[in-house]
């Protein structure tokens, strides 16, 4: 793997803070859609009245809210993110709930400034796979975790289970305008394989792993809302495009609607299957 990891860092916590609004104002969307994914997530963590839940790239924070919830007034949720923007989003969504239980700060899963043995659960929606040495990451979340506390946490399985991010990706590798993924490169799809992330998980000290499809669908009201979404909330993908003059971004942007044009359904609305690895480890 070629790809330089300090630049990659830097480039991804710009990208995070540029997403940043748009994670907020799609905020109530994202939860409708991925509520089997933070439902999951929960269950398997299973934290109890009284504990401390880390929330690991947390973005706008719900995973984080819901563990709130669950550990009552005498528990807390830590929701942490590296960008310091997503941070700020995730506090106004917090304050706004008028959430009493939940601390927030900027955190670099890869090198986290808590003390060991200091969570008794630890969570995390779509984080590792982004992060460029996500074997550090999860170490570091095993140094935090106190004995039997779990792990959960969920990556999005191979491109072809997952139409809605492939095909846009695609189109802009075709066109020229990002690169074809490196392997092993961080990424959207960095930790598909099973067999990755059981390496992963396995090397960082955890000695048990349970691995589970966990399937949803995006819907989108049109395909104007879909294109929103994707240059909304889809990161280095918005960025991409977002740099493209205006009539380039316009032609891929109807390649882009031709290439998921058999997810239209009669009414112009969209429906597109998402297939996530659900994880946990102890």
């Amino acid at each position: 793997m070629d790809t330089d990891l300090d630049a990659y860092r830097e480039q991804s916590l710009d990208t995070w803070g540029e997403m940043a609004p748009g994670w907020e104002e799609r905020n109530e969307w994202m939860i409708d859609v991925a509520g089997r994914i933070n439902e999951w997530v929960l269950e398997r963590a299973d934290p109890q009245p009284g504990h401390t839940v880390l929330d690991i790239a947390a973005g706008p924070g719900d995973l984080g809210f819901q563990a709130a919830a669950r550990v009552g007034p005498d528990g807390r949720a830590l929701s942490t993110d590296f960008s310091p923007e997503m941070v700020e989003v995730a506090r106004r969504l917090s304050a706004a709930q008028g959430l009493e239980n939940v601390e927030h700060r900027v955190l670099d899963a890869e090198r986290m400034d808590l003390a060991d043995e200091s969570v008794d659960a630890v969570v995390c929606r779509w984080g590792y796979m982004l992060m460029a040495d996500p074997a550090a990451a999860l170490a570091e979340t095993r140094r935090v975790l106190r004995g039997g506390g779990a792990l959960s946490f969920a990556v999005w399985a191979p491109p072809e289970r997952n139409p809605w991010a492939a095909l846009p990706a695609m189109t802009l590798v075709q066109r020229g305008h990002v690169p074809p993924p490196e392997p092993g490169a961080p990424g959207i799809f960095a930790m598909a394989d099973p067999d990755r992330i059981r390496s992963l998980v396995t090397e960082a000290g955890f000695d048990e792993l349970e691995l589970e499809e966990v399937r949803f669908d995006f819907r989108y009201a049109d395909f104007d809302d879909f294109w929103d979404v994707l240059v909304s909330l889809a990161g280095p993908l918005a960025r991409a495009i977002k740099a493209l003059p205006e009539d380039e971004r316009q032609a891929t942007r109807e390649a882009i609607e031709e290439s998921v044009s058999s997810f239209r359904r009669e009414d112009g609305s969209y429906e597109m299957t998402a297939v996530c690895w659900g994880a946990v480890a102890r």
